[in-house]
C-alpha cells in the first residue's frame, strides 16, 4: 500500500491541478462566447479522442512499461497546457485551439488512465481493491469540491495564465511521485513484446470479454447507465439554475460534491460490500430512485439532498465495479482489457452530450411550458414553466436506471459473475495467448 500511496497521492495533486485549470477554461468560453452549446463541446473534445483510442491505448499499456508510459502521459498533457499559456501570453488564444488541445490532452490521458489502474493490480493485495478504489474516489471528489471555489477565487488575484500554471507546477509534483514509486511488471510482459500485432491484441481483447459474458453484461450495464450520467451532467446547472441564483447552484453542486467525498471515504475504510454485484445492483437502483425524487419539486434543498445520495452511490457502484475487474481479469492483459472497457462505458457520452441541450431546448421544455402538450397531464404532478422539462428529462432517466438494473439483473452470468467466473492468478496470460497466433493469421 506505501507505493500505491505515493502513486495515487502524486496523481492526486495532478487531478486537482488539471479541474483548476478545467473550472477556469469553462469560465473563460462562457464568458468570451456566451453559447452553451461551445461550452457543451469542451465536454465532447475532452471525451472524444480517448475513448476512440482507448483500445489502442490499452494494448501499449501491455507492451510498455506501465511507469514509463504515465511519465509520457503526463509529459504530453503539461506541453498541451503550457501551448494554451503561450496562446494566452500573445492574446492569440481562440475557442477552438481549446477544443484542438484538449483533444489532444485527452488522447494522452487514454494511455495514463488504463497504466494507472492496471498497476494497481500489481501494487496491491486483491483484500485491498476495494479501498484504492475509494481512495481513487476521493481524490476525484477533493478536487469536485475544492476546483471550482479555490479556481473562482484564483482567476480574482492571478488571472487565468496564473492558474494554469499553478497546473503545470501540478504535473511536475506528479511526474516527481512517479520517479520514486517501482511498478513490478505483468507476468510474461516481456515475451508479450514479440508477439502478435497491435491489431491482433486489440481483438484478443474484445475475445478476452466475449468468453466472459458476466463481465461483458457488467460492461454493457455501465454503459448504458453512463449514457444516463452524462445527461444529467449537462442538465444539472440548468435546472438548478433555472428558479435559483448562481450562488445557491454553487452550494447545491458543493453539497452534492461532498456526497462523493464520503462515499470515497467510506469506501476507503469499509472497502465495499462483500457480494459487490449485489452492491452495483443495490446502489444503482437507489440512483433511480434518487433520480426520480431529485424531479418532483423544483427545490434546492431537495435537488441538494438528491445530489449528494447520489454521488455517494457513485462512489460504492464505481468501487465495486472496479474490485471485481481487478479480480476477475488477468494482469498481463488488464491495460488492453480496461482501454477496451473504458472505451465501450465511455462512447455513449459523445452522445449524451449532443443530444441533452436540444432535447432540453426544443422538445422538453416547451411540452412543459404553461399550455405545452404535456402541461395538464406530467405538469399537473411536477408543475410547468422553466426548467419544468429539465425536470421530467431527469425523472426519464431514472427510470432508464431502474429499467437498466431489472433487465441486468435478470441475467445470470453477470448476476453471478463473482461465482462463476474464477480470481486471477496470473496464468491465466499464457492461457490468453495460446490463440493469438491463430488470431492474427485471421486478421491478416
Amino acid at each position: 500500500m506505501k507505493q500505491f500511496s505515493i502513486l495515487w497521492f502524486g496523481q492526486l495533486v495532478s487531478v486537482m491541478g488539471s479541474g483548476l485549470t478545467g473550472f477556469a477554461l469553462a469560465v473563460w468560453v462562457y464568458q468570451s462566447t456566451g453559447s452553451v452549446t461551445r461550452f457543451a463541446l469542451m465536454f465532447l473534445f475532452t471525451s472524444l479522442p480517448g475513448v476512440v483510442l482507448a483500445p489502442v491505448a490499452g494494448v501499449l499499456v501491455d507492451r510498455w512499461d506501465r511507469r514509463l508510459l504515465m511519465l509520457a502521459s503526463d509529459t504530453a498533457a503539461v506541453l498541451c497546457t503550457l501551448g494554451i499559456v503561450l496562446l494566452l501570453w500573445l492574446n492569440r488564444l481562440e475557442v477552438w485551439h481549446l477544443y484542438v488541445l484538449l483533444g489532444l490532452s485527452s488522447i494522452f490521458r487514454a494511455v495514463q488512465w488504463p497504466a494507472f489502474a492496471a498497476s494497481i493490480t500489481l501494487l496491491v493485495p486483491k483484500s485491498q481493491y476495494g479501498r484504492t478504489s475509494g481512495m481513487t474516489q476521493l481524490g476525484e471528489a477533493l478536487t469536485m469540491i475544492l476546483a471550482p471555489t479555490v479556481a473562482g477565487l484564483l482567476m480574482d488575484r492571478i488571472g487565468l495564465v496564473g492558474v494554469i500554471l499553478i497546473d503545470v507546477s501540478t504535473f511536475v509534483f506528479a511526474v516527481l511521485t512517479l520517479l520514486v514509486v517501482r511498478i513490478p511488471a505483468p507476468p510474461a510482459v516481456e515475451s508479450r513484446k514479440r508477439e502478435g500485432t497491435m491489431w491482433s491484441e486489440i481483438a484478443e481483447s474484445w475475445t478476452y470479454l466475449r468468453e466472459r459474458s458476466g463481465l461483458l453484461a457488467l460492461l454493457l450495464l455501465f454503459a448504458g447507465a453512463n449514457f444516463a450520467m452524462a445527461m444529467v451532467q449537462v442538465l444539472f446547472r440548468p435546472l438548478v439554475l433555472s428558479f435559483t441564483s448562481a450562488q445557491v447552484l454553487g452550494q447545491v453542486l458543493s453539497v452534492a460534491s461532498i456526497g462523493f467525498l464520503v462515499g470515497g471515504l467510506t469506501m476507503s475504510v469499509w472497502g465495499g460490500p462483500k457480494r459487490r454485484v449485489l452492491g452495483i445492483y443495490v446502489f444503482q437502483t437507489l440512483q433511480g430512485l434518487i433520480l426520480l425524487l431529485a424531479g418532483l419539486e423544483a427545490s434546492a434543498l431537495l435537488i441538494a439532498g438528491a445530489g449528494f445520495l447520489f454521488f455517494f452511490c457513485s462512489s460504492v457502484i464505481f468501487g465495486s465495479s472496479q474490485a471485481i475487474w481487478q479480480s476477475k481479469v488477468a494482469p498481463g492483459i488488464q491495460g488492453r482489457v480496461f482501454s477496451l472497457r473504458r472505451m465501450v462505458v465511455t462512447s455513449t457520452l459523445p452522445l449524451a452530450y449532443l443530444i441533452a441541450g436540444p432535447l432540453a431546448d426544443h422538445v422538453f421544455e416547451p411540452a412543459m411550458a404553461p399550455g405545452g402538450a404535456l402541461a395538464a397531464s406530467v405538469g399537473a404532478v411536477i408543475g410547468t414553466g422553466q426548467g419544468r422539462g429539465i425536470a421530467l428529462m431527469v425523472l426519464l432517466l431514472g427510470i432508464w436506471l431502474l429499467l437498466l438494473v431489472n433487465v441486468a439483473h435478470r441475467y445470470r452470468p453477470m448476476r453471478r459473475v463473482e461465482d462463476e467466473l474464477p480470481d486471477s492468478t496470473g496464468e491465466e496470460n499464457k492461457e490468453a495467448r495460446a490463440p493469438q497466433e491463430d488470431l492474427s493469421t485471421s486478421l491478416g
